[in-house]
């Protein structure tokens, strides 16, 4: 085995929380290492520099690790879930394959047992995290227009939204009669060139990597910066366990490099940053004489309340030609009109409704298939095809509420490539759930018919979830019912800690990718600020 100096701090994952808690230690001077499984993607290799990027998508291209079977992949066992995880081993993570909406979760997000009596209320506030989400949002440039009348006062972007184009002025209109809340989409998307960030030019296939490299994924965000400021950073690194002592805290990560030859990466402390799903894995894995039933696992909550966010759309196409080709895609606006609890519903929270633009001839195609073979694939392809330029994609994230039987487990047959076991995924729709779903496409179906489409193509579940993987490390002030602190600490090791989706207490229905790096942001400070104390024990 190949041992590493010693670090000041090892964070494992480069994703967007990994790359904000790696940046942030570097620039105030720790020696930090980050270990990715993944590499840097070149974007010229993004599939939509080429003509069939749509066929692209399908497999080398994939969201679905299952599918794809790259070599940094691992693969997930999906035999007793309702829906498959997506995710992205690389420099920049799953933000390659993001939309890069960036909404902030709302003040209500954070008190839902206080509001609605269920769940729980998280540790922390809105306006905790305020100067946090300010801060991130001022480093990566979101563009986006201030005021929205959802959010609490003083909200505002450092770069100007994007143009809502045909589309989003179609979806805008729809709203206004309905007299329903929408604002201009905000996005982790350059509308100006800022720092690394391109102009956006529009390209409208920000889902499968940004070949203007405008699209704030944290390869181009945040490493540069992280690496300048004098981070190291491995590719090709499988963390296989967290390392722990005779008194329980954590002393490095044992990897396996690409010729599977194991190394040990001593560390004063570790940060964990590999997703909802990659997160309590390695917890689970790391089990030891005195953490028996994985790392940080008293609780016996790693792993459970997993939350996924499941999507509903409806597609409309019209009869004007909506420029629909048009990126950003990324959010043209966003509705929260049913954000919150009413108690007109006959279910509980809500969820937030975006409207995008519906590139790609294959696509419109693909998604009118549902209205006969026949009518698709016969004489009217290519007058079906060209309706991409005509559509309009209303999509919803429900609020997918905590549960302790929904959760992640070590497989008792797959592995990866290196043998070591791979996740299992065990994940039922609750009915509340369904019940957003179905208020979601009524709602979604409304805004279309007022909007004049002529054509509407409704999906109840997309069991393809769109990359939100929370809540299976969540945090709390009672080790008893939670796996972290409010900062991201874990409650039987000291010096581990965990900075990404999976210390969500609550899902709310907002993208959270903007609260992952937030929250990113207040674990590296406090790592940062609470070393020396750490070190004397």
């Amino acid at each position: 085995m190949v041992e590493n100096e010693i670090a000041d701090v090892v964070v494992v994952g480069a994703g967007p929380s990994g790359s904000v808690v790696t940046h942030t230690l570097a620039e105030r001077g720790f020696k930090v290492v980050c270990l990715e499984q993944g590499d840097w993607v070149n974007p010229t290799d993004y599939p939509a520099n080429n003509p069939q990027w749509e066929l692209q998508i399908q497999h080398q291209w994939a969201h679905d690790p299952n599918v794809r079977k790259l070599p940094s992949d691992y693969p997930v066992g999906v035999e007793d879930s309702d829906m498959w995880p997506v995710m992205f081993n690389a420099v920049g993570g799953s933000s390659i394959y993001y939309g890069a909406e960036w909404p902030r979760l709302l003040p209500s997000d954070f008190r839902v047992r206080t509001l609605d009596g269920l769940a729980d209320d998280w540790p922390i506030r809105y306006e905790d995290l305020a100067p946090y989400y300010d801060a991130v949002d001022r480093f990566i440039g979101v563009s986006g227009l201030g005021g929205d009348t959802a959010y609490p006062d003083g909200l505002d972007y450092p770069l100007p939204p994007h143009p809502l184009g045909k589309a989003g002025r179609r979806a805008a209109e729809a709203c206004n009669k309905l007299g329903w809340h929408w604002w201009p989409g905000t996005n982790a998307i350059a509308s100006q060139k800022f720092k690394e960030l391109a102009q956006c030019a529009r390209w409208g296939t920000c889902e499968w990597g940004c070949p203007e490299s405008s699209k704030a994924s944290f390869d181009v965000a945040y490493w540069p910066h992280a690496l300048r400021s004098g981070a190291t950073l491995v590719t090709g690194a499988r963390v296989r366990r967290i390392e722990t002592g005779s008194d329980g805290r954590a002393t490095g990560v044992t990897w396996v490099d690409r010729d599977g030859d194991e190394h040990r990466q001593r560390a004063n402390a570790v940060v964990l940053c590999a997703n909802g799903i990659g997160t309590a894995r390695m917890l689970l894995l790391s089990e030891s004489a005195t953490h028996p039933n994985g790392l940080a696992n008293s609780s016996g909550l790693v792993g459970k309340n997993l939350m996924l966010h499941p999507n509903a759309s409806v597609t409309g196409f019209y009869d004007d030609d909506l420029e629909s080709w048009r990126g950003p895609a990324g959010q043209l606006i966003h509705s929260l009109e049913f954000y919150d609890t009413r108690a007109d519903h006959d279910f509980v929270r809500g969820i937030k409704l975006h409207a995008l633009p519906t590139p790609g001839p294959l696509n419109a195609v693909e998604t009118q298939r549902p209205l006969g073979f026949d009518s698709v694939w016969g004489s009217n392809f290519l007058e079906t095809a060209a309706t991409h330029r005509n559509g309009i994609l209303w999509a919803a994230n429900t609020e997918d509420l905590p549960d302790e039987t929904n959760f992640v487990a070590l497989h008792s047959e797959l592995t990866d490539s290196h043998g070591i076991p791979a996740p299992s995924i065990h994940y039922r729709i609750s009915d509340n759930t369904r019940k957003l779903l179905r208020f979601s496409v009524e709602k979604m179906e409304e805004l279309h018919q007022v909007a004049g489409a002529t054509t509407t193509v409704p999906v109840e579940l997309w069991i393809d979830q769109p990359g939100h993987l929370l809540g299976t490390a969540r945090m709390g002030n009672d080790p008893g019912t939670s796996v972290v602190d409010s900062f991201g600490q874990a409650h039987d090791a000291d010096n581990l800690f965990i900075a990404d989706g999976s210390i969500f207490v609550t899902s709310g229905s907002a993208n959270p990718t903007c609260t992952i790096a937030a929250l990113a942001l207040r674990v590296g400070q406090h790592v940062a600020e609470t070393a020396k104390d750490r070190k004397a024990q």
